[in-house]
């Protein structure tokens, strides 16, 4: 392997996963910041860090040309995205290659091709992947989108073309909606992406969101099955498990065949993830949209694998074969990941951010936590709030949510409010305990929650 140092372009409790995985490698890290995350633990287990910039992320973390000068100023070889800012930038991916070094990821072209979420529907199509019923292409205009509608029907989904994390996206249920929505899905699209190209899904009732697990080195594809996302508030995934419980044998099969298939169509390179809809009434799934980085809950693919991506990414990136074999990739157990974030539930998930006072950190076997917090640390507020994600193992789902209650019960973080006591309470929810839900089941639950809360407390005598 050609990767002797690299830079860790990113922040947060992925830059201390990223460090961690190189260091267990023999590699020489380097850890870029804001003037704002000078403290950060990242830059504490890193060999080196070099200050990028202000507190605001454009001007450090999505200043491509300040990243690209700290990487040649440490003189490393290569240099890790993460997830968020630049990772899904092939401009960036490209600017890296040209100053010389190692993107620990794609080629630029493969992000370009898959970052677009038209293309990458035709080239899922090409591949034999189902897709959601839709435009052919993207709409550029309230007619086009009318034409659209004839084929699909309502509901129908506006989205963003180059759009991720669900921004850029409105649902019409009649030709007055489509009308209202169009340019509003457009404006936001371009406010986001710079591109306020829009296409059109069928809206799948009661869909759950399950995606795939892939790893490619260019030559050799494979997946590490699948994982189950569908607690999602606002489109924003709340927590993940691995694998997709209700899912039957044959369409496992299926779904993650079909993920090797696009992974191959595009000789990818590196980790990615497959995203579909399963409709459990049909048995159907419908590709959705391919993330061609490391994800935020990749551990729970880990755990029931035994495969550590990060490190599976950088050898790839160094020109190294792929270390294990499709006929290696086996299921054990269940595993649940919970998002920690720096919000409080009870106001409306309002940010939260402040210094931590106290940290105990559960442990025992089959629990892990991946975090950026250290006793004394101080949350800047110019970031996304993820503080950590807590994550458990066993045998079964049902021993794998006992397990996180107590964990979860064993989690303390003083100082600033977080969201644990949300997942206390989906933990111990029957429905989640059934896997009695979809992607729009969280904000409904979250609804008659706060309605609870809000009604008047019974007068005492």
């Amino acid at each position: 392997m050609t990767i002797r140092s690299l830079l860790v372009a990113n922040r947060g409790e992925i830059a201390v996963r990223i460090v961690k995985a190189a260091k267990a490698l023999g590699i020489r890290t380097v850890q870029v910041h804001s003037a704002a995350d000078a403290d950060m633990l990242a830059v504490r287990l890193a060999d080196e860090a070099v200050d990028i910039g202000p507190p605001a992320a454009k001007k450090s973390y999505l200043n491509i040309e300040a990243v690209i000068a700290a990487a040649r100023a440490a003189g490393v070889d290569a240099v890790h995205p993460g997830y968020g800012f630049l990772s899904e930038n092939a401009d960036f991916a490209d600017a890296v290659e040209a100053a010389g070094l190692i993107f620990i990821g794609p080629k630029g072209d493969a992000i370009r091709l898959l970052g677009d979420k038209v293309a990458a529907r035709e080239v899922a199509a090409r591949a034999g992947v189902p897709t959601v019923p839709g435009s052919a292409g993207r709409v550029s205009s309230i007619d086009e989108a009318r034409d659209g509608v004839a084929q699909a029907g309502f509901p129908i989904m506006i989205k963003a073309a180059a759009g991720g994390g669900g921004r850029g996206i409105r649902i019409a249920a009649d030709m007055a909606d489509l009308d209202r929505h169009f340019p509003q899905a457009s404006s936001e699209a371009l406010a986001a992406f710079g591109d306020g190209g829009l296409y059109l899904e069928k809206v799948i009732g009661k869909a759950r969101h399950v995606e795939v697990q892939i790893l490619g080195d260019g030559k050799n594809f494979i997946h590490c099955f699948e994982r189950e996302c569908s607690l999602q508030r606002r489109r924003q995934k709340v927590w993940e498990e691995a694998p997709s419980f209700l899912l039957p044998a044959d369409v496992r099969e299926k779904l993650c065949a079909s993920a090797v298939a696009l992974a191959r169509e595009v000789k990818y390179s590196g980790a990615g993830t497959v995203e579909y809809l399963y409709d459990e009434d049909s048995r159907e799934f419908y590709f959705i949209e391919v993330n061609t980085r490391i994800q935020v809950e990749h551990p729970v693919t880990e755990m029931v694998t035994g495969i550590d991506l990060v490190q599976e990414m950088i050898r790839v990136a160094g020109g190294a074969p792929l270390s294990v074999r499709q006929e290696d990739v086996a299921l054990r157990g269940h595993a649940i990941e919970c998002r920690i974030n720096a919000e409080d539930p009870a106001r409306g998930f309002m940010p939260a951010p402040g210094t931590v006072r106290r940290l105990v950190v559960p442990e025992g076997e089959g629990i892990r936590f991946d975090t950026m917090l250290y006793e004394g640390y101080t949350i800047p507020p110019f970031y996304d709030s993820l503080l950590g994600k807590l994550v458990v193992w066993a045998e079964t789902r049902d021993a794998c949510l006992d397990r996180l209650r107590s964990a979860l019960r064993g989690l303390v973080i003083d100082g600033v409010a977080t969201t644990v006591p949300l997942h206390l309470a989906l933990a111990a929810d029957d429905s989640v305990r059934r896997g009695d839900f979809h992607t729009r089941f969280l904000e409904g639950w979250l609804d008659e929650v706060f309605a609870r809360q809000a009604q008047p407390k019974a007068e005492v005598a």
